[in-house]
């Protein structure tokens, strides 16, 4: 009851600087809530609020628990630790979101030592490839990146540094070849890296029939700002992982598109949309 007679106190000394702080707090509880449920975690987000609760009640002076109260008065910080420390990956996705605007090209600003002719040509290499694979099933993990990697996602494949061409990307995933299961890494019109292992996205939002490699490019793009290309191995299907999310069923058009992103080029005002079937978020 003295909990709620503080605020009522408050409420009569200064109502604005009151209201103020129950919305940011509501504000704040909504966030943490709303986080656990896009990650599966309703039932730890009840669990959370019935321990706020118990908080609050225990923090009264009425009860004269004094050691017990204290802690309790810090329950949210504790709260947010737990969150922190139990969904790391979600956290750092967040933030990289926050830090990485999508769908402009702030997002990829960078300089490369090419013109935009041979970025142009990188591109179209990137697509007929990757096009080509689709219509044999062969399957393909590639990453256009505008920074630079960790040295142990790079130190787990093989260092190329060769020149980005059609006939090369088909080679390396071909499945006689032995950095056919891995990613590449390509960064303007060169191939950093091919044959490189990635962490895999923990996510359980991920359609069950999406495999290894569907993860492998989704888990990549969670922690770095990535473009991620796709390439099923059983349908053939070219999809596109960023920002944590992927988008399914492009075609040669679309992909050029979404590829002059990355690489600072306009894009084609005819640009059409594709299926976006993970997550669903309309």
């Amino acid at each position: 009851m003295e909990f709620f007679e503080r605020i009522y106190d408050k409420m009569l000394a200064a109502p604005w600087a009151c209201a103020l702080d129950i919305v940011l707090t509501a504000f704040v509880i909504y966030g943490m809530i709303v986080f656990l449920q896009k990650n599966n975690a309703k039932r730890l987000a009840f669990i959370i609020l019935a321990f706020v609760a118990i908080g609050i009640v225990l923090s009264s002076d009425y009860l004269g628990l004094s050691v017990i109260g204290t802690l309790l008065k810090y329950s949210i910080v504790i709260v947010i630790a737990a969150v922190l420390l139990l969904f790391p990956q979600e956290t750092r996705r967040g933030l990289l979101k926050l830090a990485s605007p999508r769908d402009t090209h702030d997002a990829y600003t960078t300089a490369y030592d090419i013109s935009d002719e041979e970025l142009h040509a990188a591109i179209n290499d990137i697509v007929r490839a990757t096009q080509n694979m689709s219509k044999k099933n062969v399957g393909a993990l590639i990453i256009i990146s505008t920074q630079n990697m960790p040295e142990h996602i790079i130190d787990s494949g093989t260092k190329l540094d060769a020149v980005l061409s059609c006939a090369l990307l088909e080679s390396i995933f071909n499945t006689k070849a032995p950095l056919h299961d891995g990613a590449v890494f390509v960064r303007g019109n060169r191939i950093v890296a091919a044959g490189c292992f990635l962490p895999l996205s923990q996510s359980n939002a991920i359609d069950k029939e999406l495999g290894t490699r569907h993860r492998a490019g989704i888990g990549v793009s969670e922690n770095y700002n990535v473009l991620t290309i796709i390439v099923s191995e059983e349908t053939g299907v070219i999809s596109i992982a960023q920002h944590g999310e992927l988008t399914r069923y492009f075609d040669s058009q679309m992909l050029t598109d979404k590829l002059e992103q990355p690489y600072g080029l306009q894009a084609s005002p005819n640009s059409r949309t594709s299926n976006r079937l993970w997550p669903h978020n309309e």
